[in-house]
């Protein structure tokens, strides 16, 4: 029987991955800086900021949901969005101690 690759890894360095795909997109970053700034916004909002069709905005919003990075509450036929306090504390948590390592291993880089 064949391994999967994702076993060869610690959970982790798949969270960690599994986030940083969900941030790999700059509409996605744009829509965690306009909820970062608002508070709370509808899906409707969001695509009068951004330069997508409401399709495509709904398509990252789903995307962010999934990973956890925001969640949304259904307020009648929208649905209202926030970031989720919980994701972004585990995407601190994972990701800063990469980048301070990160950070570190440059500074000792031979080139």
């Amino acid at each position: 029987m064949a391994i999967t690759k994702a076993k060869l890894f610690d959970t982790s360095q798949k969270r960690g991955a599994e986030l940083m795909k969900a941030l790999g997109h700059p509409a996605r970053i744009a829509i965690i800086e306009l909820l970062a700034e608002r508070d709370t916004c509808i899906c409707g909002d969001i695509t009068d900021e951004l330069p997508l069709a409401q399709s495509t905005v709904s398509q990252h919003l789903k995307a962010l949901k999934k990973a956890g990075i925001i969640k949304g509450e259904i307020d009648g036929v929208r649905t209202c969005y926030c970031l989720d306090e919980e994701g972004i504390e585990e995407m601190e948590d994972l990701l800063t101690p990469l980048l301070r390592n990160l950070t570190t291993a440059t500074k000792d880089n031979c080139c």
